[in-house]
């Protein structure tokens, strides 16, 4: 495990190219649902391979996500110079790739925003389309660090010391960025992360990677933030959003909306690391599609079966939680009311 922690204390999921990077003719993808007890790579040697993992949760968290779909169209393009999209023009062999990757996770925009830019990047008389497409996904990770580091540069100013921060599911670098700049300060800072059933990412990947800053961290339950807020063990929140509409409206991993209510109740800030803002193309919050994933994923608990053969099962991977709840949103540009999403782009 020592050997995945880059340096000075940084932790595996600071910065993507520590765990989804190319190596010789595939694509590495370390499988976020074992960490922190292993690190098992997955290997992907063509874009079907890498839809997979996105769709079954070896990689997580939307800004990754996208990157690693940037990647299956990497090696989409790759096979088409090697011969292997016989009888299908190269144009609709990437768009038809792109569309299934896309799919894979619908409630997101980053991951159909970067491809749908990566397409309309093509020199198509140009040839190369596999180095072209390469060339773009390296400056997409290169603007993704770049984006993490202001958001959490943004964020760090809304913490003093002595804060006590609630998390969910896992926000992103943007979050270990901002505690990694309020330790640096001298800040003291403690962080609770819920577990986040039924993939475990706040178990998994924040409270781990928040403990590898050195930072005190406290695991807890999904059903506990409530009481913990009312016990005064909690100062502010902070999550991080798949897709936040031009309305305001918060679309993360299922669980923020009852956050924000309990935060409002206990006149807590309620903060959304939001990165690169809004999504133009969602005027409104009911037009994000929620995922419904498996039911199957919340009737088993690594892999055995928590409930009876005849109980069902139901997954939104996700819910909106109304602007009203919101206190701001954190993006690389600065910090927005939910009402007025619009102004990110004033502040370039």
């Amino acid at each position: 495990m020592e050997e995945y922690r880059i340096a000075d204390r940084e932790p595996l999921m600071l910065h993507i190219d520590y765990s989804v990077f190319l190596r010789d003719d595939g694509l590495v993808v370390v499988d976020r649902r074992l960490l922190p007890g292993e690190v098992v790579e997955v290997v992907c040697t063509d874009s079907e391979a890498v839809a997979r993992c996105i769709k079954d949760m070896v990689v997580q968290g939307a800004g990754d996500i996208a990157i690693t779909a940037g990647y299956g169209l990497y090696l989409a393009a790759r096979s088409i110079e090697a011969g292997g999209a016989a009888g299908e023009l190269p144009v609709s062999h990437l768009y038809r790739t792109k569309e299934m990757l896309v799919g894979t996770r619908p409630t997101g925009f980053h991951l159909a925003a970067l491809l749908d830019r990566i397409i309309q990047g093509i020199d198509w008389e140009a040839g190369d389309w596999s180095g072209q497409i390469l060339k773009q996904v390296r400056r997409a990770v290169e603007k993704q660090r770049a984006r993490s580091e202001r958001t959490g540069f943004w964020a760090e100013t809304l913490l003093v010391d002595g804060d006590v921060i609630l998390t969910h599911c896992f926000p992103g670098p943007a979050l270990l960025y901002m505690l990694k700049f309020a330790r640096d300060k001298g800040k003291k800072i403690r962080v609770y992360s819920t577990e986040t059933r039924p993939y475990l990412q706040g178990a998994r990947l924040t409270a781990w990677s928040v403990s590898q800053l050195g930072i005190g961290t406290t695991l807890i339950t999904d059903n506990m933030a409530a009481y913990c807020m009312q016990q005064g063990l909690v100062k502010k929140v902070f999550t991080a959003a798949d897709r936040i509409a031009m309305d305001g409206t918060v679309a993360n991993k299922v669980g923020t909306f009852q956050l924000a209510l309990a935060a409002s109740y206990h006149h807590l800030p309620f903060y959304i690391l939001g990165y690169g803002g809004p999504d133009t193309r969602t005027r409104r919050g009911e037009e994000i599609r929620v995922e419904v994933r498996d039911p199957e994923e919340v009737l088993r608990f690594q892999g055995v079966r928590i409930t009876g053969e005849e109980v069902a099962g139901f997954y939104p991977a996700f819910d909106l939680t109304p602007p009203q709840l919101v206190t701001a949103v954190i993006t690389d540009r600065g910090i927005i009311p939910p009402g007025d999403m619009g102004s990110y782009w004033d502040k370039e």
